[in-house]
């Protein structure tokens, strides 16, 4: 574990527009993220000899970023702080550079990546390897520990903004829009039967911090924080033959609780997870301790309301599920509803 504050991020510079990020660049050829759904355009090119992948974002075309209050571009934000060059040597999150203030409003951003498609976790519902998802959590555990304590003087997203995830309001935005992405709608549709399936106290509890996020947010900041990358999901991940562990797509960074990165991968990868819930968090807890950081006296407060943010961010998901991922939540949610 690293001491706060003993690692002090260079920042990086940033082009003000796509010609001068991709400068040299030929063979420019679109392609479709099957398994991104925020709305983001990406490219394939060639600089040099070598391949890369633009990503390029816009508020305008992007729900996520929308209902998160994210209009500069957060992803864009912790390249430019230099928040990424503090990452283990475990971890590749393959950005070179970075643009933005272009297109409407200024808001217009984007990343430039080394093309590392062909060494993510493929995709399909298929458990992945037990050896690869162990180095997934060993990984997660290590970057929390490196940067254990950390403070965001970055601007990145705020603790309660995170909670707000596929609320009420983010979701009446869209639908004002005319549900012009396919993933809102689903989400409406899911909270309406998570309203049907979840047992009353459960129900309430979770409408309540819907509506009220920083209640989460205040029973959380009395436990420790880190950075959080944010979006440890399959599509994110892959492995190189060294080891090392390719985390894309730092879309929802900010301070915050090593358990919420968790219970997010629990969650989003459900159905990938070679051993079981209580295994991977077993597994997750005995890699912080491995890497230095005590876990006695905060881990079950915060592993039970992390988990019953999951729920906060995810019921409308796991309500379209079957009863039994919908009953572990709901177990693992009434214990952090307690907590608050």
């Amino acid at each position: 574990m690293t001491t706060p504050g003993t690692l002090s991020p260079t920042p990086r510079p940033v082009a003000t527009s796509i010609d001068e990020l991709i400068e040299g660049a030929t063979g420019r050829r679109a392609f479709r993220n099957d398994d991104g759904k925020s709305g983001s355009s990406f490219e394939r090119l060639d600089i040099g000899g070598e391949r890369y992948v633009l990503k390029t974002m816009h508020v305008q075309d992007d729900w996520l970023a929308r209902g998160l209050g994210d209009l500069g571009c957060r992803q864009v934000a912790v390249w430019a702080s230099g928040m990424l060059d503090l990452y283990p040597p475990s971890l590749d999150h393959a950005v070179v550079g970075a643009a933005r203030g272009f297109g409407p409003g200024g808001w217009g951003a984007a990343l430039l990546m080394r093309d590392v498609g062909d060494r993510l976790v493929p995709e399909g519902d298929e458990p992945v390897p037990l050896e690869q998802h162990a180095a997934f959590l060993d990984h997660m555990a290590e970057l929390s520990a490196r940067l254990w304590g950390w403070t965001d003087t970055v601007g990145l997203t705020p603790p309660s903004i995170r909670w707000c995830l596929f609320g009420d309001d983010m979701l009446a935005c869209e639908r004002d829009r005319g549900w012009p992405d396919a993933v809102p709608p689903i989400a409406a549709r899911g909270w309406r039967a998570f309203a049907q399936r979840a047992p009353n106290d459960v129900r309430d509890a979770v409408r309540e911090v819907r509506r009220a996020p920083w209640l989460l947010a205040d029973a959380l900041a009395t436990t420790p924080s880190t950075f959080l990358h944010g979006d440890w999901k399959m599509g994110n991940l892959g492995s190189h033959p060294d080891g090392r562990t390719i985390l894309l797509d730092c879309a929802y960074p900010g301070e915050g609780p090593a358990c919420n990165e968790l219970g997010w991968y629990l969650a989003i990868n459900r159905s990938r997870l070679p051993e079981t819930k209580e295994a991977a968090i077993d597994r997750f807890r005995a890699a912080l301790e491995g890497h230095g950081v005590a876990t006695a006296g905060w881990w079950d407060r915060q592993i039970d309301l992390s988990l019953f943010g999951i729920l906060v961010q995810f019921g409308w998901e796991k309500a379209l599920g079957d009863d039994a991922e919908l009953g572990w939540w709901v177990e693992r949610a009434r214990a952090g509803a307690a907590r608050l």
